[in-house]
């Protein structure tokens, strides 16, 4: 079965998914949402919710982004000036908190040094691994950077397309090749991968 046959068959069994989790003021719930970033805060929250799924599961990461949302912390010049203890005690749900409260203040660093926003620079932030970096690239500054995860490897290996343990860079290099260079498909697929695996036993 071809890459696209395949996005086309998850499409069918579970339709489009929306992209990314954003905190609805109207609802107070978090919602999947299809578009780019409407501003500079929800951009940052997409950042952050990237940093702060490392490990766990995004039902933790909600509770940790909703303390920091009440906090009216989803600003990179405030983020700047907390403490990190602070910090840490914000997000203890997603796990982590005391690491992740560091690779929050580097990442706001990273963002406030008015370097230039790509993966190279990304990867050079502590805290920051390939999957976060593309994450963060793909859904918050929309840049075709196909996100590989514990479901992607599961699933692809599942079909024979490499090992369970094949590497980011590989498996990454492999579905691009097979794709359309396409930024909307590459989150359109990457949501329906996600939502396979949570199905799969």
């Amino acid at each position: 079965m071809t890459m696209i046959k395949i996005y086309k068959s998850l499409l069918m069994v579970y339709g489009k998914q929306g992209w990314w989790p954003l905190f609805d003021s109207k609802s107070n719930k978090f919602r999947y949402f299809s578009g780019n970033p409407k501003d500079e805060k929800q951009r940052l929250e997409i950042c952050l919710g990237a940093i702060l799924t490392q490990g766990t599961n995004w039902e933790n990461v909600e509770k940790a982004l909703f303390n920091l949302i009440k906090n009216d912390l989803v600003d990179k010049n405030k983020l700047s000036k907390i403490k990190t203890d602070e910090l840490a005690s914000l997000i203890r749900s997603s796990g982590y908190y005391k690491q992740k409260a560091r690779k929050i203040n580097e990442f706001v660093k990273f963002l406030n040094s008015g370097k230039k926003i790509d993966r190279e620079n990304l990867l050079d932030v502590w805290g920051i691994g390939e999957e976060t970096a593309d994450s963060i690239l793909l859904y918050a500054f929309n840049k075709p950077c196909f996100v590989v995860d514990a479901y992607t490897r599961r699933i692809f290996s599942k079909l024979n397309y490499c090992d369970e343990n094949v590497k980011y860079s590989e498996l990454q290099k492999l579905i691009a090749s097979k794709i359309p260079r396409d930024i909307n498909l590459y989150k359109e697929f990457h949501a329906l991968l996600v939502e396979h695996g949570k199905n799969l036993k």
